[in-house]
């Protein structure tokens, strides 16, 4: 499944919003849907890994699911550090540059998880080697551009990250560490001062427990009643306040069986000049013999993946329009692996703790790529 960046996509809906805010959305806004530019308040709240399915199949008669309105799809690689940063700058994959989990930063000289910000392995900071986040993360946040006061309300452990401390710019941040929590910082926001504004929240916990247990898991579903339940008691909490609040996800899940989750072989590793980028459901290969490692890759993988050069997925528009990041090719590497079906490929690093997600995402399965659009008004 391909992402609808012309008028269907996370990319849209941040577009809508920053026009419903009084802001210049950077490409065009959602097909048949607008939110007014008179609200007092906008709240968007994004949790992470609710995929569109899931609230279907799952989510009849909760909260969330009552409200919904329609499926939209993530960007490509379907995953936080691609789509997340969408929804701070308001630009494609393409154009933000950050193209999954695990990256090549040539300006750091190594291989990085991207949002904690540090070497993949030894997860040491990158600040260590001289590198400073504004050094990566190049491109500005869409709260600066805006022309109404916009906060942010994250979870505690992250609120402060390097990742965070740039993509916040032009935004108030504010903590929180549960979710009744959230609700109270977001309604207090809200409720603080007249004028309008724009409230970003962020839930990262649905996630997390999914990658841990699987999105089709008891632990799953409990966290799934936890926000829904949160997303009420929000709503009722901002009752006659004149906002418009809005829920989506970055991407969805897929959960992945025992005998889908793949290790590179060492005929194929040592082939690389670095370790394996992206996700375990897209991955980039940086080799010294692209076409050769194509066709062993190809050969090994069978039908489970589609092998290709990097380049043809930003060709064919996987990652969407506009001008491409500087650094955006040696991102992708040589040579593409895209899973299919329920599979996911890893390697290992020395340092690295072997532990496996049931849960993955990062693909292209309609599990993982759609997202729910839930609208409210209070």
């Amino acid at each position: 499944m391909r992402p609808d960046y012309a008028g269907g996509s996370l990319v849209n809906l941040v577009a809508s919003v920053v026009a419903s805010r009084g802001g210049k959305p950077l490409h065009e806004p959602l097909r048949n849907l607008e939110f007014p530019v008179s609200a007092e308040n906008l709240v968007l709240l994004i949790i992470d890994g609710l995929g569109d399915n899931y609230v279907v199949r799952h989510g009849a008669g909760s909260e969330l699911g009552r409200r919904r309105r329609m499926a939209l799809t993530s960007v490509f690689p379907s995953t936080t550090a691609s789509a997340i940063t969408t929804s701070y700058t308001g630009r494609t994959p393409l154009e933000h540059g950050l193209t999954g989990w695990f990256s090549y930063f040539g300006e750091a000289g190594c291989v990085s998880a991207t949002l904690p910000f540090r070497s993949r392995g030894d997860m040491a900071p990158l600040s260590a080697r001289g590198v400073s986040p504004e050094s990566i993360f190049t491109v500005p946040s869409l709260f600066a551009a805006l022309p109404v006061r916009s906060v942010v309300v994250t979870y505690r452990e992250i609120i402060d990250s390097q990742y965070n401390s740039v993509h916040c710019r032009g935004a108030e941040r504010f903590a929180y560490g549960n979710a009744e929590e959230l609700v109270a910082q977001i309604e207090r926001v809200v409720k603080a001062s007249d004028g309008r504004k724009f409230v970003y929240a962020y839930w990262p916990h649905y996630d997390a427990t999914s990658h841990r247990f699987g999105c089709e898991s008891a632990q799953g579903a409990r966290e799934f009643e936890t926000i829904d339940a949160a997303f009420g008691a929000l709503l009722r909490r901002l009752a006659g306040t004149d906002s418009i609040v809005v829920a989506t996800s970055d991407h969805g899940f897929i959960d992945v069986p025992p005998g889908g989750a793949l290790e590179l072989p060492a005929s194929l590793a040592s082939l690389l000049r670095f370790p394996l980028c992206g996700e375990r459901r897209v991955v980039y290969c940086h080799v010294h013999a692209p076409d050769d490692f194509a066709k062993r890759a190809q050969d090994w993988l069978g039908d489970k993946a589609d092998v290709m050069p990097s380049r043809r997925l930003v060709d064919e528009g996987w990652f969407g329009p506009g001008e491409a990041h500087p650094r955006f090719g040696e991102r992708i590497g040589d040579v593409a692996l895209v899973m299919r079906e329920r599979y996911a490929l890893k390697d290992w690093t020395p340092g690295e703790a072997r532990w496996l997600h049931i849960g993955e995402h990062g693909g292209t399965h309609e599990d993982e790529m759609m997202i729910p659009l839930i609208v409210e008004n209070a």
